[in-house]
């Protein structure tokens, strides 16, 4: 299904105009029609909750429940560094939200959330415009019983000079795609002697990627890999080690901060083996269009950058009314309820939900959106009842950090294993591409999830293993 073949089967009928001059889809609802859910977010937590919810609910008609999104498809956002690197075709991954609607009934709403009236229990919808500009879908509001925010975080520059004009974000399809491109031009104009120039008179690629986190590491080993594969298909004749560089920038004291010292330092011996240059303690101060700049004086190459360092709540957050953390995001109670509206809940990373066993808040990854969507499912449906909410309890069951082809490592932690085992080779790999598994199963089920990984096998047995135009 195309996008625009999605957007029409989304489209609303408007009924009434609110004061704000946003079109509505109807009157408030009186006691005879179906309560009201819309979950504003199709991310990874998003669509599965409301997956769960119009299988369950939906279907028989029991709740109205409505997703809302500003783009037209889903793809699992932990695979945006696949995109990038042309590992993925994205094409393949994606998941038009107006098919999933239809397949497990619920409604699909595209656009951007711009506010919410509290009062008349609305949220105001921006409007849908094509490539060209033109309105496909006008301003709206959308009326509800309960709201539930699950729109993620985005991309935080730090107000570093150049950062924002000149290195590219991992938030969106477009986005990584948009660093595919620019990476292949670059080699291509690179092996012509349209490019730089090393100090050994041979021509040169210099990626440099800020930000050493799970985002940064897994992209640089993606695009080691990348240079091998680009060179084997005569796209370029460069060196894909010597002649391709690749420099990983942390602030920090070591990369990947998050995860134990242990995990941080065997992911950093194996980048070095694959000539990955990795820097540590080194603050970023400017972004130029062909260098980055470092608080320590260091002038490092780059031809492309990727910003990688951190992320932030979206703005439209701190505009609600609703309490926000520090970091904008939404405060949230142990049942996941803002503070001050038990009618809003939010979850993943947009919202600041409390971790007592760590006297801290849940950390912003996959992880706990899922676990939130399928606590939110039972919460909802108990809070429909009638009957008293649970409260939510993060379990951290470890972190994984893909190294592509050539490995992966990271940490489980449990019950099961009393307390926590590193992990690396073939078994992390197996751990880390169960998790894009599981969420494939939370959308699809189990028969259509083993369907997807046949069809994927397939394929990869007839396409290059990196996307070439």
């Amino acid at each position: 299904m195309s996008n625009a073949q999605g957007r029409e089967e989304s489209a609303p009928t408007f009924t009434q105009t609110t004061q704000s001059g946003m079109q509505a889809d109807a009157a408030p609802r009186t006691a005879n029609q179906r309560h009201r859910i819309v979950v504003v977010g199709g991310g990874a937590g998003g669509l599965e909750l409301v997956t769960r919810l119009g299988d369950k609910l939906g279907k028989s008609r029991r709740v109205q429940i409505t997703l809302v999104d500003r783009m037209p498809t889903h793809i699992w956002k932990p695979l945006l560094h696949e995109v990038a690197a042309g590992s993925m075709d994205p094409n393949t991954h994606q998941l038009e939200y107006a098919a999933q609607a239809n397949w497990h009934h619920f409604e699909f709403q595209q656009g951007e959330l711009t506010g919410i009236d509290r009062a008349q229990k609305c949220i105001q919808v921006s409007a849908c415009l094509d490539q060209d500009g033109t309105e496909l879908l006008p301003a709206r509001a959308l009326p509800y019983d309960t709201l539930v925010l699950a729109i993620g975080c985005i991309t935080h520059f730090f107000n570093v000079p150049g950062a924002a004009e000149h290195a590219i974000a991992l938030d969106t399809v477009d986005q990584a795609e948009r660093f595919r491109r620019k990476l292949i031009a670059a080699c291509v104009r690179a092996q012509n002697g349209k490019g730089r120039i090393g100090d050994d008179g041979r021509p040169r690629v210099d990626v440099a990627i800020i930000g050493a986190g799970a985002t940064g590491v897994e992209l640089s080993a993606e695009l080691r890999n990348t240079a091998h594969v680009l060179n084997a298909y005569g796209l370029h004749q460069l060196d894909p080690r010597r002649d391709v560089r690749i420099h990983v920038i942390e602030a920090g004291p070591r990369i990947l901060p998050a995860l134990s010292e242990r995990v941080s330092a065997e992911t950093t011996k194996l980048l070095r083996k694959l000539d990955v240059d990795v820097f540590t303690s080194e603050r970023v101060t400017e972004v130029t269009d062909d260098a980055v700049l470092t608080a320590s004086g260091k002038h490092i190459d780059a031809d492309l950058t990727v910003w990688a360092a951190g992320i932030t709540a979206p703005g439209v957050l701190r505009t609600l009314g609703l309490p926000v953390s520090k970091m904008g995001q939404l405060v949230v109670g142990p049942t996941l309820q803002t503070e001050t509206d038990p009618d809003i809940f939010a979850f993943g990373d947009c919202a600041a939900a409390p971790w007592p066993e760590k006297q801290t808040t849940v950390p912003p990854r996959a992880q706990a959106a899922h676990q939130q969507a399928t606590f939110l499912y039972d919460a909802l449906r108990a809070r429909l009842d009638g009957k008293p909410l649970p409260t939510f309890g993060f379990k951290d069951f470890g972190s994984l950090v893909s190294l592509g082809h050539f490995s992966a490592v990271g940490s489980l932690m449990g019950g099961l294993i009393g307390g926590s085992m590193f992990i690396e080779g073939l078994m992390a790999r197996f751990m880390y591409t169960s998790l894009y598994r599981m969420h494939v199963l939370a959308l699809h089920g189990a028969i259509g999830m083993g369907l997807d990984t046949v069809t994927h096998w397939l394929r990869s047995k007839t396409s290059p293993r990196v996307k070439l135009h």
